[in-house]
């Protein structure tokens, strides 16, 4: 992790310091989704409600610019110019990189049939089933720790080389048992757990971002 990276890290634990006592996880867990990019890995969000929703957000900010513009490189520019004149030019001037990030609640057409014929529960753990590699890296998120279908996909996760995170509150669900790191942040209600959560993986977002495009 850079300098610039720590930086965000640093400034969340200095505006909450609360969060403190979490730094090493919160560390760690930006040092795996650096190197799960660094070999072009996935990360995989799954989350109930509004835990979905921070899901969603969360690959939101990796999959387009968050703080930074993101520009593509001019060799990239010159092949969309090349092949497709203005027209191309123009596309290549408005796409940002992106970091790979799935939100596993993102495809309703198989979530509805997965749930009608087979088990809802499993929605989760079949996207990841199909669709994450050794390697990967899935981030379930669970205020109060105890979703079933976080927990198959962990599971499922665990089963096939795929790290697994848990973003929680402090009421210590059945899901701990199959996270490899376990952000637990100090409240017990779920919307101010959610306050943490946004806090948290806005830092680690920008902290992610600052290690692949230093512009």
């Amino acid at each position: 992790m850079n300098d610039k990276s720590k930086k965000h890290l640093d400034g969340l634990f200095q505006r909450l310091p609360e969060l403190s006592f979490l730094a090493d996880k919160i560390n760690l867990l930006t040092e795996k989704i650096i190197e799960l990019y660094k070999r072009d890995g996935v990360l995989f969000l799954a989350g109930n409600g509004g835990s979905c929703c921070d899901g969603e957000h969360i690959a939101g900010e990796l999959l387009k610019g968050f703080r930074k513009r993101r520009p593509l490189t001019e060799e990239e520019k010159a092949r969309y110019a090349s092949a497709f004149a203005e027209k191309g030019a123009y596309i290549a001037s408005q796409l940002q990189k992106g970091l790979r990030a799935v939100s596993l609640n993102s495809h309703p057409g198989l979530c509805t049939a997965f749930g009608n014929d087979v088990d809802g529960v499993l929605t989760y753990a079949q996207q990841l089933y199909a669709l994450g590699r050794k390697g990967d890296i899935l981030i379930g998120i669970s205020t109060g720790g105890g979703a079933a279908n976080i927990e198959a996909a962990f599971i499922t996760a665990k089963a096939n080389g795929i790290t697994t995170v848990l973003l929680t509150g402090s009421r210590h669900g059945i899901c701990e048992d199959y996270a490899d790191i376990i952000i637990d942040v100090p409240q017990k209600e779920t919307y101010l757990i959610q306050e943490y959560h946004i806090a948290i993986y806005h830092a680690l977002c920008a902290a992610v971002e600052e290690a692949f495009f230093d512009i």
